[in-house]
């Protein structure tokens, strides 16, 4: 990606997160990112390219850091990764958490938006399910599932409600009963 492009998402993503949907335009994302005029749009000609251009950077960022980070050997390690990226993703990348969240509530307008999210989730549980296979899970796709969506519960509380809830108890629930007794 040029650093043009990546600069226009990552204002946009910025826009989305802190205005919501209405504040992202062509030009807005253009003054944000400090890009000339028209910069935008060059690269993504549609306000639908440019959501779905979004979804594509958030999945981008999400997997870097994802990948990078999720090798637990132990169940505990596990609930303990989750809740260090829990709090990053409320925390320090609460803006592009927010902006995720707002894409969700798009994608049922959307189908290409929801394709896209899609295929990000699925990245995102295939890293899970390995995770959970390497830990002896009996289900691991279907234990990667719950603790998706249960983490994107806890997301979406914590976001929109400023929820203080701490997940570590849930997700230590999910993850023991995904994995054999020991």
């Amino acid at each position: 990606m040029t650093p043009t492009k990546q600069r226009a998402l990552d204002a946009a993503i910025d826009l989305v997160g802190t205005q919501g949907l209405r504040a992202l335009t062509h030009a807005r994302v253009d003054d944000r990112a400090g890009l000339a005029k028209g910069s935008t749009s060059n690269y993504f000609r549609t306000r639908q390219a440019l959501l779905t251009g979004v979804v594509g950077r958030l999945a981008e960022l999400d997997l870097a850091r994802v990948d990078l980070a999720f090798t637990p050997t132990t169940a505990d390690e596990l609930v303990t990764t989750l809740c260090q990226a829990f709090e990053h993703l409320t925390g320090p990348a609460r803006t592009a958490t927010a902006a995720r969240l707002i894409l969700f509530m798009e994608a049922g307008h959307s189908p290409e938006l929801r394709e896209a999210l899609s295929r990000g989730r699925a990245a995102m549980e295939a890293i899970g399910v390995v995770a959970l296979a390497r830990l002896g899970a009996p289900d691991p796709h279907g234990a990667a599932t719950a603790l998706a969506a249960c983490f994107e519960g806890h997301l979406l509380h914590r976001i929109a409600r400023h929820d203080p809830t701490d997940p570590r108890p849930t997700f230590e629930l999910l993850v023991a009963a995904a994995l054999p007794a020991r």
